[in-house]
């Protein structure tokens, strides 16, 4: 259990400290994950960006992930989504890239995404049911040339951590658990993210 993300942020940079020389790439999925990224950029002397994943949730139960859609508009989906209907899963594949659209107009709107190309790069999630979302991350990125591709997050079940280790390089887990049930099951305070937050930080110089 953590106190917060964080805990699980420091908790984190202990594993990956060996990267402070590497001036890595942190990357946060938005929201949740944007305090955690920036407590680890500045830690390990990294630059801070968010990658622009969102997940695609089942029609009429949007919390059930069947795949995610990444910043360049490429959609991944899960087996389970052949369940539901076509029309009513691409009406959802588009709705999520508008929302992709928006948020990057948001939060950087002075500057372009930051390139991984050449990078040591850690996507940062503060956990993952199925891992969806990081798996669409980590494959976007993977096609953009980062040297070295490394997967972080607070908490994950095992056969989701075992799907994260043929896309990465590292996943790096804190909280590996047969018992998962939801990511806030791991943190005493799971408050939510505003949009005003993530701005604030990705604005925010390390230090």
């Amino acid at each position: 259990m953590f106190r917060d993300r964080l805990e699980a942020a420091d908790r984190l940079v202990d594993r990956l400290a060996d990267l402070k020389t590497e001036k890595p790439l942190i990357l946060a999925i938005p929201r949740g994950a944007v305090p955690m990224g920036r407590r680890m950029a500045d830690a390990l002397d990294g630059e801070l960006d968010v990658v622009l994943v969102r997940k695609v949730g089942a029609p009429g139960n949007p919390e059930y992930a069947i795949g995610a859609v990444d910043e360049s508009g490429r959609v991944a989906l899960e087996p389970s989504a052949g369940h539901y209907r076509e029309d009513a899963v691409n009406r959802e594949v588009e709705r999520q890239r508008a929302l992709i659209e928006e948020r990057r107009r948001r939060y950087t709107p002075v500057r372009a995404a930051i390139d991984p190309g050449g990078r040591v790069v850690v996507v940062v999630d503060d956990g993952s049911a199925t891992g969806a979302t990081m798996a669409a991350a980590l494959g976007a990125l993977r096609d953009r040339g980062p040297r070295r591709l490394i997967a972080a997050l607070g908490a994950a079940p095992p056969d989701t951590v075992a799907r994260l280790e043929g896309l990465a390089d590292e996943v790096v887990c804190l909280e590996v658990s047969p018992h998962f049930r939801a990511v806030g099951q791991f943190f005493a305070d799971f408050g939510q993210v505003e949009d005003e937050e993530v701005i604030a930080l990705l604005g925010r110089e390390a230090g």
